[in-house]
């Protein structure tokens, strides 16, 4: 891993984002530099490394930036509250002090993909680097073919960011959403992301895949997109 700085960050803003329901709490918060100058240029789909300043416990924890990289103001990040730092960032009051190191990773080049079209796969709170990702295709659309998101979910409940990407066909971009658990107001997708994947049959042809999320998913979306006909080389990871 090459060696990076870390710097002071503060937060700015905690929003949840799953419903008040849900036992899952997830949220959406935004680091500002402390310094006040614009945050470090990322690769959309890079992440950081959080800690405390002067803190060993909890332990610093890697998280996947998901604000576009043309939004300099601040990271924001898509966190589940569930042990360790991502409970403490969660709770953290505002204008607290972190130590940021990053960014991290390849993330998602996709420089030499002009002309293609974009397939974006996630699940859960791996959509965080994707809307990283799609809010940069958003700023640059002129340069892409046909792009497509398939994003899945827990529940309804569990739902993310849907507001948002409710207005991405905006920006030409289509959007899957696939529940695991279905109820009877659902009409879309009850599975998992690679069936919906498998359903619509996407042509491999002159397409490239960002693929995010835990290792199941990204193996099975990887299975599937193999019996489609793509090849590794078109299935990008950003890690």
């Amino acid at each position: 891993m090459p060696q990076s700085t870390a710097y002071p960050m503060k937060l700015t803003q905690c929003t949840r984002l799953s419903d008040a329901a849900c036992d899952d709490v997830i949220v959406k918060i935004s680091l500002a530099m402390l310094s006040g100058e614009a945050v470090p240029h990322f690769i959309a789909g890079q992440y950081v490394r959080i800690g405390m300043p002067c803190m060993k416990e909890p332990a610093p924890a890697y998280f996947a930036i998901a604000s576009s990289p043309y939004h300099q103001d601040s990271y924001e990040f898509v966190i589940k509250s569930a042990q360790g730092m991502s409970q403490y960032l969660a709770d953290l009051p505002l204008s607290s002090e972190v130590e940021v190191e990053g960014p991290i990773g390849k993330g998602f080049d996709l420089s030499k993909y002009q002309g293609y079209n974009i397939l974006l796969l996630g699940v859960g709170t791996g959509i965080a680097p994707l809307r990283s990702l799609w809010g940069k295709i958003i700023q640059e659309r002129h340069d892409y073919a046909k792009v497509s998101i398939y994003a899945g979910f827990l529940t309804s409940l569990h739902t993310l960011l849907t507001d948002e990407m409710g207005e991405l066909s905006n920006h030409d971009i289509n959007v899957s959403l696939s529940l695991s658990t279905g109820h009877e107001n659902w009409d879309g997708t009850v599975g998992y992301v690679q069936h919906a994947l498998a359903d619509d049959a996407p042509n491999p042809d002159n397409t490239v895949v960002c693929l995010a999320g835990m290792s199941a998913m990204v193996d099975a979306c990887t299975e599937t997109l193999h019996n489609l006909g793509f090849h590794d080389d078109q299935i990008l990871l950003n890690f």
